[in-house]
């Protein structure tokens, strides 16, 4: 029989994994490319060899997703397997529309094929779709862990944007100049840097069967950081997923962050400080709706800004988290709230934005009050430091989780806003844990 012919339709995360621990090693299929989508510069690049296996010894070509229709043509292709998160239904719909009208089938796949089984007990922290308060809550979680006595490893979905795969196969991360050694974008920083300063070691990369055997040996316990809001790569024991009451109906409207609500053990409705009533009930009713068995826990993000006096009656550029506000839809962030409370002067950072900065508000044209702190490689971040720089602003509000000034150089007085997840009554995340310690005979 000839092998059936694959094309990976990804983002540089879901994709690479499920080509590792499904296709890599499998003769019955041939996947003779990946495609890139929503992570700006990753296309035209290689799956190399080294990460590729014996099957592969070439590697496989990445191109840009707009590609799809002459490679199906040219390189007689079978089916697509659509591998990356965060989409709408109604993309989800128009993708398969386009696959199918090409001629190959299109796969979802699903945990089962996916997941990998660890030794040891897994945590998984996961979300209904992008900036809902993931990283925050991951960071309690992991707090609370360490506070029971035990030595948590945070594995990170992946965020591999190096042009070169074969530094970023099992990446360790235990102090601040880690990231500067492995070339880390703004993006990763975001996630990773808050961990980091809290002691808790973590790990990254592209193969997550290598990176778990690692991490296993030094692990009471591994904690999942899931990305966008795609569901674990391990198979979790505990599955905690986070909803968001300012996008109320998109925990049951987008793929594939419905399946994480559904198999959720316990379902956060974080930032109840500054969302509306209304909103959070129907986040609640949904939540009830397709997973009555899960424990809900009411939560909210409270805002801290470092000096307030700065961006008082000042005109300022709000920094958001750059996925938060581009593909994960919001037209705001932590940012933006704090800068309002702070009576800030927030202006429209668009007039001075260049190169692939103001490509990125061409794309995303719902933003209009906030900057994403997109930063994929030294040249954007050039990019990003310009815009800012070049503003008539006063002062910056710097919503994003990391230390920007670690990265770029802002000439411009700048706040930082913090959040931390913060529970409302019981039950709550310790009272959880705590059963989940016991349950698993953790010491």
């Amino acid at each position: 029989m000839s092998k059936k012919k694959v094309i990976i339709m990804g983002a540089a995360g879901r994709d690479f994994h499920n080509f590792n621990v499904f296709f890599r090693n499998n003769e019955d299929y041939d996947v003779v490319a990946f495609t890139a989508e929503q992570i700006p510069g990753i296309g035209d690049r290689m799956y190399p060899p080294e990460l590729a296996g014996p099957l592969y010894p070439k590697g496989i070509k990445i191109y840009p997703e707009k590609n799809l229709p002459e490679l199906i043509k040219e390189l007689d292709v079978e089916q697509c397997i659509l591998a990356y998160s965060d989409l709408p239904y109604q993309t989800v719909g128009h993708k398969i529309a386009w696959v199918n009208s090409l001629g190959p089938d299109m796969r979802l796949m699903g945990p089962k094929n996916t997941m990998i089984k660890s030794k040891k007990p897994v945590i998984a922290v996961c979300a209904v779709r992008t900036g809902c308060g993931k990283s925050q809550t991951s960071r309690r979680v992991n707090q609370i862990l360490v506070h029971l006595g035990l030595k948590p490893v945070n594995i990170r979905h992946p965020m591999p944007y190096d042009p070169d795969l074969t530094t970023q196969i099992a990446q360790r991360y235990e102090k601040l100049e880690d990231m500067d050694k492995y070339h880390c974008t703004i993006e990763e920083r975001e996630e990773y840097e808050p961990m980091i300063n809290m002691g808790v070691i973590l790990y990254a990369g592209v193969d997550y069967g290598k990176i778990l055997e690692q991490a296993e040996k030094e692990a009471d316990v591994i904690t999942w950081d899931g990305g966008n809001n795609d569901f674990p790569f391990y198979k979790p024991d505990l599955l905690i997923v986070i909803t968001d009451p300012h996008r109320p109906g998109h925990e049951i409207s987008y793929y594939p962050g419905e399946t994480n609500l559904r198999m959720a053990d316990v379902v956060v409705i974080n930032k109840e400080d500054t969302a509306d009533y209304e909103n959070i009930e129907k986040v609640r009713e949904d939540i009830m709706s397709v997973n009555p068995q899960a424990t809900i826990i009411d939560a909210a993000s409270p805002l801290t800004i470092s000096d307030i006096e700065k961006i008082k009656g000042k005109r300022v550029i709000v920094i958001e988290d750059g996925p938060t506000v581009t593909h994960g839809g919001m037209r705001y962030g932590a940012g933006y709230i704090a800068a309002r409370k702070a009576g800030a002067i927030i202006i429209d950072p668009r007039p001075f934005a260049v190169g692939s900065i103001k490509a990125t508000f061409e794309k995303y044209s719902h933003l209009e009050n906030v900057l994403p702190a997109m930063g994929y490689g030294k040249k954007q971040m050039t990019e990003l430091q310009k815009t800012i720089n070049e503003s008539d602003a006063e002062a910056i509000v710097i919503g994003t989780p990391i230390d920007l000034n670690r990265v770029i150089k802002i000439d411009k007085p700048n706040v930082r806003v913090r959040y931390d997840l913060q529970e409302i009554g019981r039950p709550n995340l310790e009272d959880v844990l705590t059963e989940f310690v016991k349950k698993h005979k953790l010491k």
